[in-house]
């Protein structure tokens, strides 16, 4: 009698031991599927990323434009603009974007343009090239003030802090732009205090001032060079 109560009590922790393990692998099969990250979201995928992915091309941009054409003040900036792409990829990272993806040209990015209509060739006379387009519109930076200027460019943030500013590869320095967000009608007037690689660049400061929430790209925009 002993011995079978003995034997039987085995086969019994022998049950529960199997039992355990099954349970335990089944525990970690959920545990590892529950911790598995989600895969990052691309440029397309995403507003957000699309517009971090155009800041950090513009950035990019930048830095290679200055290592081409370097000046005396080409390392400063280049120094400055790398301490802006690497946040720039810390926010990729914190939005779940793809980490290091960047739009090198942020015109490319843009909806087309609709084509103006025009009269057949010969029903008028050829215009000279220089009254095709205003100033403003094809270079921005022989603009008359209250010119509306970079139509159809979208608008994003360098990742630079400080006082609401912005910065162009169209005007210098000193130049006063006012950006109208019109998605929300909000405006904000800065002056371009350095150069980047896109025609109008602003920094967190002024970004804040037009963006909306949880958004860093502005596609329906409105530029004025207001002095």
């Amino acid at each position: 009698m002993s011995r079978r109560r003995t034997l039987g009590t085995k086969k019994k922790i022998a049950l529960l031991v199997s039992a355990a393990t099954v349970a335990g692998g089944g525990a970690f099969v959920m545990a590892s599927t529950s911790n598995a990250a989600p895969t990052p979201k691309s440029a397309s995928e995403s507003t957000v990323c699309l517009g971090l992915a155009t800041a950090l091309g513009n950035n990019q941009k930048f830095i290679a434009d200055q290592r081409a054409k370097p000046d005396a003040q080409s390392e400063a900036r280049i120094a400055n603009r790398e301490a802006v792409v690497a946040e720039i990829k810390r926010k990729q990272e914190a939005s779940g974007c793809v980490v290091g993806e960047s739009a090198q040209d942020s015109q490319a990015t843009q909806p087309a343009q609709p084509a103006q209509p025009s009269a057949p060739a010969a029903s008028a006379p050829a215009a000279p090239p220089a009254a095709s387009a205003p100033a403003g519109n094809a270079g921005g930076g022989g603009a008359a003030a209250g010119q509306q200027v970079c139509n159809g460019s979208t608008v994003t943030l360098s990742g630079e802090g400080g006082a609401p500013a912005a910065s162009s590869n169209q005007f210098p320095a000193g130049t006063k732009l006012k950006v109208t967000n019109l998605d929300n009608n909000k405006s904000t007037t800065v002056e371009v205090t350095s150069v980047s690689g896109s025609c109008v660049l602003l920094n967190n400061a002024a970004f804040e001032q037009v963006r909306e929430p949880g958004k860093f790209l502005i596609r329906r925009a409105v530029i004025e060079k207001v002095g």
